[in-house]
């Protein structure tokens, strides 16, 4: 189900809808799922260097490891901001059930972003 719209989504944009709520969601502020989330929002205003780099791609991949099982990942790459701000990360892999391949870019539009 569309999390905006209410309607019926296929597999892959349930998947896409699901992998951007977990890397923009912080842990800690789902009430009944404190874990729920990954650490990519926390982390995604600190300097674009390699050491933050390296903590967003861990963050990415420890929360989809965790949080969704149907995705196999072999690339992750994060952007950083554009000219307007707005970072982005880049994901490469498989869909575990049908081995098909996927690839799709999460913007990561936290807080009061509109």
């Amino acid at each position: 189900m569309n999390r905006h719209t209410g309607g019926a989504i296929s597999e892959r944009e349930h998947i896409s809808q699901a992998i951007t709520d977990i890397l923009t969601t912080r842990i800690g502020t789902r009430v009944m799922r404190r874990e729920y989330g990954s650490l990519v929002p926390e982390l995604v205003d600190h300097p674009f260097n390699d050491v933050n780099r390296l903590r967003v791609y861990a963050a990415t991949v420890m929360a989809l490891m965790r949080w969704e099982t149907r995705i196999s990942l072999s690339r992750v790459q994060f952007a950083g901001a554009n000219m307007e701000g707005q970072a982005s990360i880049d994901l490469e892999g498989t869909v575990v059930d049908t081995n098909e391949p996927l690839s799709l870019s999460v913007p990561l539009q936290l807080g009061g972003s509109v």
